[in-house]
C-alpha cells in the first residue's frame, strides 16, 4: 500500500474516532428507545440535534429552519441553495438526507460534484456517520454492509444506497434493486475556471440534464437539491435555479448589514475574514454577487490636482442615502468635491461611508474648511420629491444645529432636478470622460479610505448596479451641476448667418 493510502486510512480512522467520542450512545430500555425514536422522527430539528450534535453545534438560523421544512415537507421537490460560505448548506442537506434515508422515506442517493474526488469528499460525512455514529446504530441498527461499502458507493443494511459521481462520469443505470435515484444532490458543481468558458458550462449542463438528472424515475417522487453559490453571470447553479421550485439566496449579511447567522458568525468575525480579501472576492464568495472589476470603468486615472485657486468654482455634492443607519449593509452616504479645469474633471476629495445623518452633515463643513477661501464653493444635496420632507424636517435642522455649534453659517442647496436612471446617468456622463483620460482622481488622497471606497465603486460598477454606486452617483451629480452652471454663466454665442445660409 502506498504511503498516501496509509495516511488516508489513518486520517479516516481518526475521523471515525472523533465521531465515536463526541456522539455516544444512551442507556435506554427498548420501550424508551421506541418512544424516543417516534418523538424525534416527528420533530425533525430535535432529531438532527440528537443524532448530529458534533455538527449542529450552533442554534439553527431562521433561513435554515425554513429550508429543512421545505425539503422534508415535499417528496417531489427541486431546491437550489445559494447560501454564503460559512452558512452550512451542505451540512444542513446532509441532516435532511440522513433523516429521509434512515426513516425509509428515500432509498437511493446520488451526489454529483465538479470531480469524482470532490464528490467522494462530500459523501464522506455520510459514510463516516453511518459507520461510527453510535446513536444511529442504537436506533436504526448496524448500517455497514461489508459487501457493498467503498468511498465511492455503499448500500446500508437498511437498504439505502449512496453513490458519488463526478461531472462527466457515467451515472446511467444507477439503481438500488428496483429503485432509481430518488435523491439527487449537486454540490460545488461550478468552478471559477470553468465559468470563464461558456462552452464548458454548456457541456456540464448538458451532462447534468441528460445523464445525471435523467437517472430519476418519472413515476416516483424525487428530491433534487443543488448547493452552490452564484460565482458567475452564467453558471450551472443559475441554470438550475431557473427550473427549481425554490431558489434560496442567503448572504453572510442581510440587507440591513446584520449577520444572517449571528449565533455562529459574529460581526467581528465577519469583518476580520472579509478584510483579508478584495471586495470583488467578498461579493462573489459571501454575497452571491459575481461582480467583474473594470466592466465599465476599465481603468481609473490618478493624478495631481491643480491648486484650488485655479478653479473658477467647486461643487461639493452629497447623497444622504436612505435611513439613519451606520451598518455595513446600508447604502453609503457621501459628499464628493469636484471641479472642472481646462476640460478635465477632477475628483478632489470625498467622504464615503456608512454613517449617521449628523456625521453626514459634518462632512459638508469639513469640505468647506478644506476649500476655505481658495475658490467659490457650491454645496448641494440630492433632494428629489420623495426625499424633500426628510430634507426639510431632518437635514435642515441638523445643518442649523451644526452652524450654531461651530459659530458659522453654511448653506446647502437641495438638488431637485428630475434625474434619469442612475446607472444610465453614471455610464453615459462619466464613462466617456474616464475613457478619454479626462476624469482624474486626486492622487494625494489615494490612501484615504473614503477615496479608496469611491475608486472601488467605480471599478465594480455595472449597469445592473450589483454593487453600491453611491460615490459615482455623487460625482455625476456634481459634474451635472458644473455643466449647468457653466451653461448659465457662459451662454453660447450666436453668430449672424451668412447670406448663403438664409432661406430663399
Amino acid at each position: 500500500m502506498k504511503q498516501s493510502e496509509l495516511e488516508a486510512r489513518r486520517l479516516w480512522a481518526e475521523y471515525l474516532d472523533s465521531i465515536r467520542r463526541e456522539i455516544p450512545a444512551e442507556s435506554l430500555s427498548h420501550a424508551e428507545l421506541v418512544a424516543k425514536r417516534k418523538h424525534l422522527e416527528s420533530h425533525p430539528v430535535e432529531w438532527i440535534q440528537y443524532f448530529f450534535p458534533k455538527y449542529a453545534k450552533y442554534p439553527f438560523a431562521a433561513f435554515q429552519l425554513r429550508a429543512i421544512d421545505r425539503i422534508l415537507g415535499h417528496d417531489e421537490w427541486y431546491e437550489v441553495l445559494s447560501w454564503s460560505r460559512e452558512l452550512a448548506k451542505s451540512t444542513v442537506i446532509m441532516f435532511c438526507v440522513m433523516l429521509l434515508t434512515l426513516t425509509g422515506r428515500k432509498r437511493n442517493v446520488m451526489l454529483a460534484s465538479s470531480t469524482q474526488d470532490a464528490a467522494i469528499r462530500l459523501l464522506a460525512p455520510y459514510r463516516a456517520n453511518l459507520e461510527a455514529n453510535a446513536r444511529i446504530r442504537m436506533f436504526y441498527g448496524e448500517q455497514v454492509n461489508m459487501g457493498s461499502w467503498t468511498d465511492r458507493e455503499f448500500i446500508t443494511k437498511g437498504g439505502a444506497a449512496f453513490r458519488a459521481v463526478g461531472a462527466g462520469n457515467a451515472p446511467r443505470g444507477s439503481r438500488n434493486d428496483e429503485v432509481r435515484p430518488d435523491i439527487l444532490l449537486v454540490d460545488d458543481f461550478d468552478t471559477d475556471e470553468e465559468c470563464r468558458n461558456p462552452d464548458i458550462i454548456e457541456k456540464k449542463w448538458q451532462w447534468y440534464e441528460q445523464a445525471f438528472y435523467a437517472t430519476r424515475s418519472i413515476s416516483e417522487p424525487t428530491l433534487i437539491v443543488w448547493c452552490g453559490n452564484i460565482i458567475a453571470k452564467d453558471c450551472c447553479v443559475l441554470r438550475a435555479a431557473a427550473y427549481a421550485n425554490h431558489h434560496d439566496i442567503v448572504n453572510i449579511r442581510d440587507a440591513s448589514g446584520r449577520s444572517t447567522w449571528p449565533e455562529k458568525n459574529t460581526e467581528e468575525h465577519i469583518d476580520t475574514t472579509l478584510s483579508k480579501i478584495s471586495t470583488a472576492s467578498q461579493q462573489k464568495e459571501y454575497y452571491n454577487n459575481p461582480v467583474s472589476e473594470g466592466e465599465v470603468f476599465k481603468e481609473l486615472r490618478w493624478g495631481r490636482v491643480p491648486a484650488l485657486s485655479k478653479f473658477k468654482f467647486l461643487v461639493a455634492y452629497g447623497d444622504p442615502a436612505p435611513g439613519e443607519k451606520g451598518r455595513k449593509g446600508s447604502s453609503t452616504k457621501g459628499v464628493c468635491l469636484v471641479g472642472m479645469h481646462s476640460g478635465m474633471l477632477y475628483v478632489i476629495k470625498c467622504f464615503l461611508d456608512h454613517a449617521l445623518n449628523a456625521e453626514f452633515i459634518r462632512w459638508y463643513f469639513e469640505m468647506a474648511d478644506y476649500v476655505g477661501e481658495k475658490a467659490p464653493l457650491f454645496l448641494y444635496m440630492e433632494n428629489n420629491s420623495l426625499q424633500d420632507p426628510f430634507f426639510q424636517q431632518v437635514f435642515k435642522p441638523l445643518v442649523q444645529e451644526e452652524c450654531r455649534r461651530r459659530g458659522r453659517m453654511l448653506s446647502i442647496k437641495g438638488d431637485e432636478q428630475r434625474k434619469t436612471d442612475k446607472a444610465t446617468r453614471i455610464e453615459a456622463n462619466l464613462e466617456p470622460l474616464n475613457r478619454d483620460g479626462r476624469m482624474v482622481l486626486n492622487q494625494a488622497e489615494a490612501d484615504n479610505p473614503h477615496m479608496k471606497r469611491l475608486a472601488e465603486q467605480f471599478t465594480l460598477f455595472t449597469s445592473a448596479l450589483k454593487y453600491p454606486a453611491d460615490g459615482p452617483d455623487q460625482v455625476e451629480g456634481a459634474y451635472r451641476i458644473i455643466r449647468n452652471r457653466v451653461r448659465v454663466e457662459e451662454p453660447a454665442i450666436s453668430l449672424p448667418r451668412k447670406k448663403s445660409d438664409r432661406k430663399l
